[in-house]
C-alpha cells in the first residue's frame, strides 16, 4: 500500500516537471531551437496536425529556422499556422521553403518572459505540492483504518517528503537554466 502510494506520487511528480519542461520549451530565448514550434497545429486533410508531423523543421543558424513541408499544397497552411501562433514569428516563403526569423529579444521582453518562466516555475511547485497532500492524505487514511502502523506512516512521509524536495530542486534547476538561457545576448 505504503509502496504504491509513493509510485504514483512519483510519477505524478515527474509529469509535473515534464509539463513544467513543455512549457519552458515553449517560451521563446534568443537562439533558434525546433522545439520552438512543437506546440503548433495544422489542418491537413480535415484534422488538427502537429507541425513536426506535416514538415521537417530545421535550425538554419542562431535565429533561423527552415520549415519544409512534405507536400507542395501545405505550404500556406504551415505558414498561416506559424503566423497565427502565439510566438508573434513572421514566416517568409521562398517556393517550398519556409524561413522563420526570430527577432531579437529586447531587455524588456526579457524580463516579461522571466516572470512568466518564475510564474511556470511557481505552478509546478504548487502542483508537487498538491501531490505531496494528496499522498499523506493517502497515509492518514490507511493509519485511519488501521493498516499501518504510526511509525511506518512517519517514515513513509519522511519518504514523500524527500521526493518532493527532490522534484523541487528539480524545478529550480530548470529555471535557473532557462533564466540563464533568456540573459544570454
Amino acid at each position: 500500500m505504503i509502496d504504491e502510494i509513493r509510485k504514483d506520487a512519483a510519477q505524478r511528480m515527474e509529469k509535473s516537471i515534464e509539463a513544467l519542461k513543455g512549457e519552458l520549451g515553449k517560451l521563446r530565448t534568443g537562439r533558434a531551437h525546433t522545439s520552438l514550434l512543437d506546440h503548433i497545429t495544422v489542418e491537413y486533410y480535415g484534422s488538427e496536425m502537429p507541425l513536426s508531423q506535416v514538415a521537417t523543421i530545421k535550425v538554419e543558424d542562431a535565429r533561423m529556422l527552415s520549415v519544409t513541408p512534405w507536400e507542395k499544397e501545405m505550404v500556406a497552411p504551415v505558414e498561416k499556422a506559424i503566423m497565427t501562433s502565439d510566438l508573434g514569428l513572421n514566416p517568409a516563403t521562398a517556393g517550398t521553403v519556409i524561413r522563420v526569423p526570430l527577432p531579437a529579444l529586447t531587455e524588456e521582453r526579457r524580463k516579461e518572459m522571466i516572470k512568466l518562466v518564475r510564474h511556470e516555475g511557481e505552478k509546478a511547485r504548487v502542483a508537487i505540492r498538491n501531490i505531496r497532500r494528496d499522498a499523506i492524505h493517502n497515509l492518514k487514511s490507511l493509519l485511519k483504518e488501521k493498516e499501518i502502523s504510526e511509525d511506518e506512516e512517519r517514515r513513509a512521509q519522511e519518504v514523500i517528503q524527500k521526493l518532493t524536495d527532490r522534484h523541487i530542486e528539480q524545478v529550480e534547476k530548470l529555471l535557473e537554466s532557462k533564466e540563464k538561457d533568456l540573459m544570454t545576448i
